[in-house]
C-alpha cells in the first residue's frame, strides 16, 4: 500500500472514526457492569451469605488480592498479545472467559469459590479493559489522548456505579445470587455478541501511525518518547522501561499502583464499614455509587482539561484530593456524609486517572504503545493485590477497618509528592522534543 493511500485509508481523530469509537465506549460500559456485580452485595454478605468469620480481615480481602494479581498480569499479557493478534480477538477472548462467572457465584459453597470466581473476573478485566483503551487511542490524535482515556474511564466506571445500584436492587428483590446470575449473564452475553458483531480491530491504524512516523509525515509537536530503547523492543525491554529505566514512566508507574489502594479500599472495607455502621445494601449501593458516579461522569471533563493544563498537575491535585476524602469518610456519619466523601474521592480518582493513562500514551511509541500500556496497567492493576494485602494486614495489626483508612490517605499523599518531585510534564504541546 502507498502512503497516500494509507493516509486516505487509516484516518485518525474521533470524529472521522466515530462509529468504532462509539462501540468501543459500549465496551467499556459493559467491562464496567461486569466488575461492579462485584462491588456491592459480594463484600457486604461476604460473612451471611458466603461463611467469612467476623474479623478475617485478610480472608476477606483476599477476593481483591486474587483479582488485583491476576488483573496485573493479563493487562501485561494482553499488551503484548494485541500487538500480534490484533485489539478484536484479545477482547472477545476476555468475554468467553468471563461466561463461568455468574453460576460460580450461584453455586458457591465458601468464599474459596468467590475468590475462583475473581481470578476469572481479573482476566476478564484485563483484557477487555486494555482493549477497550488501545483500540480507542489507536483512532485517535495525540491532542485528544486525554479526552479519549477520560471517554473511556468515564463510561467503565459509569458502568461499575450502575451495576452496583441495580444489584443491590436485584439481590433485594431476588436473593443476592439468583440476582447476580440473571445481572451477570445479561451483561457478558451481550457483550460478547457485541463484539463479534460490530467492533473493528485498530492494529491496523497502530501500524499505519508508526509508518508515518518514519516517514516523517506526523503533524504537531514532537513527543519526548525515551531514546534509550530499540524501535521494536522485546518484551522486556518495554518493562525494564516502564518500571525504572525511564524516570516520568516509573512515577506513572508507581503513582496507578498507589491510586489502586483506594480502590481495593472502597470495594471491601467501604460497604462492610458501611455495614456494621448500619447502612442498608440499597443504601451501601448509593454511597459507593456516587463514588463511580463522580469518578465516571467527572472523567468526561478532566480528561480534557488534560489535554489543555497538561498531565502533571492534575495527577498530583488527583492523589492529595482522593486521599483527603478517604480521611473525611471516619470524620463523620451518615449516608449524606459519607456520600460527601465518596463524591471527593471520586472526584481527585477523576483528575489522576485517565491522566495517568494519557502521560503513557504520552511518550510511548506506536510501534510498542501497546505493550506499554499494558505494563503500566500491570503495575496500576497490581495495586489492587498489593494494596489489598496491605490494608488486610494493617487493619488486623492496629484495631480494624479504621486503620485501613489512614494508612491509604498516607500513602496517595507521600505518591503524590514523588510524581510532583520526580515527574516532568508529558504533554507534547506543553513539552515538545526539542
Amino acid at each position: 500500500m502507498t502512503l497516500a493511500r494509507e493516509v486516505a485509508e487509516y484516518r485518525y481523530g474521533i470524529r472521522h472514526n466515530f462509529a468504532q469509537f462509539t462501540h468501543q465506549l459500549v465496551q467499556v460500559f459493559f467491562v464496567g457492569l461486569t466488575i461492579g456485580m462485584f462491588r456491592t452485595v459480594v463484600p457486604a454478605l461476604a460473612e451471611t451469605e458466603f461463611g467469612v468469620a467476623k474479623g478475617s480481615f485478610m480472608m476477606l480481602m483476599a477476593f481483591v488480592t486474587a483479582f488485583g494479581c491476576v488483573k496485573g498480569a493479563l493487562n501485561f499479557v494482553a499488551g503484548r498479545l494485541s500487538e500480534r493478534i490484533g485489539r478484536k480477538r484479545v477482547l472477545l477472548i476476555g468475554w468467553l472467559v468471563a461466561l463461568p462467572i455468574p453460576f460460580m457465584i450461584l453455586h458457591a459453597p465458601s468464599w474459596d469459590w468467590i475468590v475462583a470466581a475473581t481470578v476469572l473476573l481479573g482476566v476478564n478485566q484485563g483484557l477487555t479493559w486494555s482493549m477497550t483503551q488501545t483500540a480507542k487511542l489507536d483512532l485517535t490524535t495525540a491532542n485528544q489522548r486525554g479526552l479519549t482515556i477520560g471517554l473511556n474511564e468515564f463510561s467503565g466506571y459509569f458502568g461499575v456505579a450502575v451495576a452496583g445500584i441495580v444489584t443491590g436492587y436485584l439481590a433485594t428483590a431476588f436473593g443476592p445470587r439468583e440476582g447476580l446470575l440473571v445481572f451477570g449473564l445479561t451483561v457478558i452475553a451481550t457483550a460478547g455478541l457485541l463484539t463479534l458483531v460490530w467492533v473493528k480491530d485498530t492494529l491496523p491504524w497502530a501500524h499505519a501511525e508508526g509508518r508515518r512516523h518514519v516517514a516523517g509525515r506526523m503533524s504537531g509537536p514532537r513527543p519526548r518518547y525515551p531514546t534509550n530503547i530499540a524501535d521494536h523492543p522485546s518484551t522486556w525491554e518495554v518493562f525494564a522501561l516502564m518500571s525504572w529505566r525511564d524516570v516520568r514512566m516509573a512515577a506513572i508507574s508507581q503513582a496507578g499502583l498507589v491510586e489502586k489502594f483506594v480502590d481495593a479500599l472502597v470495594w471491601v472495607f467501604f460497604p462492610v464499614y458501611l455495614y456494621q455502621q448500619g447502612l442498608s445494601l440499597a443504601g451501601i449501593g448509593w454511597v459507593v455509587g456516587v463514588y463511580g458516579f463522580v469518578w465516571g461522569v467527572a472523567q468526561f471533563f478532566t480528561g480534557h482539561w488534560s489535554d489543555r493544563v497538561g498531565r502533571k498537575r492534575p495527577i498530583v491535585a488527583g492523589m492529595w484530593l482522593c486521599g483527603g476524602g478517604v480521611v473525611l469518610v471516619l470524620l463523620g456519619e451518615g449516608e449524606l456524609w459519607w456520600s460527601f466523601a465518596a463524591a471527593v474521592m471520586g472526584l481527585g480518582m477523576a483528575l489522576l486517572y485517565p491522566t495517568l493513562s494519557a502521560a503513557v500514551s504520552d511518550i510511548a511509541h506506536p510501534n510498542w504503545r501497546g505493550s506499554a500500556i499494558g505494563i503500566y496497567r500491570f503495575w496500576r492493576d497490581l495495586g489492587y493485590g498489593i494494596g489489598a494485602l496491605l490494608l488486610g494486614a494493617v487493619a488486623a495489626g492496629f484495631g480494624g477497618l479504621e486503620a485501613g483508612f489512614w494508612f491509604t490517605a498516607a500513602a496517595m499523599f507521600v505518591s503524590g509528592l514523588v510524581v510532583l518531585l520526580a515527574c516532568a510534564e508529558t504533554h507534547p504541546r506543553l513539552n515538545p522534543a526539542v
